[in-house]
């Protein structure tokens, strides 16, 4: 699958608006982020200002996790702070300035707030995550948050064979890598796919 036909479909979609917001959905492991970065890097290429707006952003703390007795599941749809981040795609939407982000850092766990700005004269946003279609309350309310949406849906069998490769990469053993894989990301992955709202396009990998 190569970036150019979803370019140019973003672009006809997007021909007039001021500001064009894109959902890049899917399970864990399916590949948003990098479909996310190469449609960025394709669009700045054709000479629009686009960026990557990720839901890891908005992740609770793991303080508020362990008490809420949701730190083995970090990652599902109750572990994120979905308040702040309807909130963040209506300033978006609304387009009148700049729109200070959040940035998870992966190397400590944690998510660092107003790290990154979005300016006001970008026009594409391109919004990567697992659950932005996810026909599940509170996450219904992005039901008109976008102008396009993406999803991405490789199979479970493709899922767990990244998924155990994401974890060993990370220096887990291979029991520890099984348990984050088929104890979290492959049960999150069974709820995107099974509880999803109709995405307008859908790719079977990237």
């Amino acid at each position: 699958m190569t970036v150019a036909p979803l370019v140019e479909e973003i672009l006809e979609r997007a021909a007039g608006a001021a500001r064009f917001i894109v959902a890049i959905a899917g399970p864990p492991g399916a590949g948003k982020s990098t479909l996310s970065d190469a449609l960025a890097d394709a669009l700045v290429a054709a000479g629009e200002k686009a960026a990557v707006l990720p839901m890891d952003g908005f992740h609770m703390d793991n303080a508020v996790l362990e008490e809420k007795g949701l730190l083995a599941r970090k990652g599902a749809p109750e572990t994120f702070d979905v308040r702040s981040f309807l909130a963040t795609i209506a300033a978006v939407r609304a387009n009148d300035g700049e729109v200070l982000v959040p940035v998870f850092d992966r190397s400590r766990e944690l998510a660092i707030a107003s790290a990154r700005v979005l300016a006001a004269d970008t026009r594409i946003i391109l919004v990567e995550g697992n659950y932005l279609l996810l026909d599940e309350a509170p996450w219904t309310k992005l039901d008109s948050a976008f102008d396009v949406s993406i999803f991405i849906n490789p199979g479970i069998e493709e899922l767990e064979r990244r998924l155990l490769k994401r974890w060993r990469d990370h220096g887990y053993d291979e029991e520890s890598a099984r348990r984050k894989a088929l104890g979290n990301d492959i049960p999150n992955a069974h709820r995107v796919v099974g509880h999803q709202r109709p995405a307008d396009l859908v790719l079977a990998d990237f």
